[in-house]
């Protein structure tokens, strides 16, 4: 008398699950393009630059020292920083290769 009866409402059916699964996929080739291949691609080219490195090249490190190679260990450089200043550093601290002379030009 005081209470109606309740009735289930019509079942609301959700988005579509291939919509979702598009998606799910969309978002994977995103991160592989913009974040996983250029990650992908900066490690190699350090890890041949590394590889490559050789006695007379002028380097640079993460940390901002510059100098001139005179010596290359397994995972020890030695650089020469300026004259008659030698410096010990790991081969996976430098960062960039300089063509030969730059060192010269900038001092």
């Amino acid at each position: 008398m005081f209470i109606s009866n309740a009735y289930a409402a019509d079942p609301v059916a959700g988005p579509d699950p291939m919509i979702q699964i598009l998606m799910l996929v969309g978002f994977i080739a995103i991160f592989y393009f913009l974040l996983w291949r250029p990650q992908q691609k900066r490690a190699k080219e350090h890890k041949n630059l590394i590889a490559n490195l050789a006695k007379g090249d002028e380097v640079a490190t993460g940390g901002g020292l510059m100098g001139r190679i005179i010596k290359v260990g397994d995972a020890v450089l030695t650089l020469e920083v300026a004259e008659g200043v030698q410096v010990q550093i790991q081969k996976q601290a430098v960062a960039i290769l300089f063509p030969k002379g730059t060192l010269k030009e900038s001092a």
